[in-house]
């Protein structure tokens, strides 16, 4: 019996190079948007990348990327307050999301970009798929399920990329991958492969680009 959410395969070499080539052109910055009347056109296909604060959603553009600070990063969870658009060679935009969850800013604050984050969740047409992070060292978490919950609810494709799994001995990643493929298992939006990044070591960040210039 095959096994249910299955680490993604290692792309093939013509994958890979796909991917990289898409990378290593031109990715910058496009816009901010705190608002949904502020999104760009949707005038070509575009993947997400959604997370707990502090989950490494920055660091992870950034490495995909090869730019060391394309993508701010902080220590500070709740930084990011808005969708942030980066534009890779006028082929595709990556969007970097608030983070959700726990975050050091007021309430009403917090609501509005919440909001934000899920009308763009429900109603953008252009969007492949959200790429949800998750911290290795802990697995899911309340707020990540529901966030899980909307993406089902507006049937938009998710994927699981597991981050910082530089920071985790074997025996512990495989309790964590026992545990998320369980609860996956009622979430049909789910796309059934998980993705293991590191950031620092570069670990899965090949499979990561060829995924995402696959979806173009």
């Amino acid at each position: 019996m095959s096994l249910a959410f299955p680490l993604a395969e290692t792309p093939d070499a013509e994958a890979v190079e796909r991917g990289r080539k898409l990378f290593a052109g031109p990715v910058d910055f496009l816009k901010g948007v705190v608002a949904m009347d502020g999104l760009p056109p949707a005038d070509r296909p575009e993947v997400c990348f959604a997370g707990r604060s502090n989950v490494g959603k920055s660091s992870l553009i950034n490495a995909l990327t090869g730019r060391k600070a394309l993508a701010r990063t902080s220590n500070s969870p709740g930084r990011t307050q808005e969708l942030n658009f980066f534009d890779a060679g006028g082929r595709l935009y990556l969007v970097d999301l608030p983070g959700y969850g726990f975050a050091e800013a007021p309430k009403p604050v917090v609501a509005r970009w919440q909001a934000l984050l899920k009308a763009y969740l429900a109603g953008r047409p252009t969007l492949r798929r959200v790429f949800v992070l998750i911290d290795h060292r802990h697995g899911l978490k309340p707020q990540d399920i529901e966030i899980l919950a909307l993406l089902d609810r507006a049937a938009v494709t998710f994927q699981i990329v597991l981050t910082k799994a530089d920071k985790v001995k074997a025996p512990a990643r495989a309790a964590v991958l026992a545990g998320l493929r369980t609860a996956l298992a009622r979430h049909p939006a789910a796309f059934p492969e998980l993705v293991v990044t590191a950031s620092h070591t570069g670990e899965g960040l090949a499979t990561l680009r060829a995924i995402i210039a696959g979806l173009e």
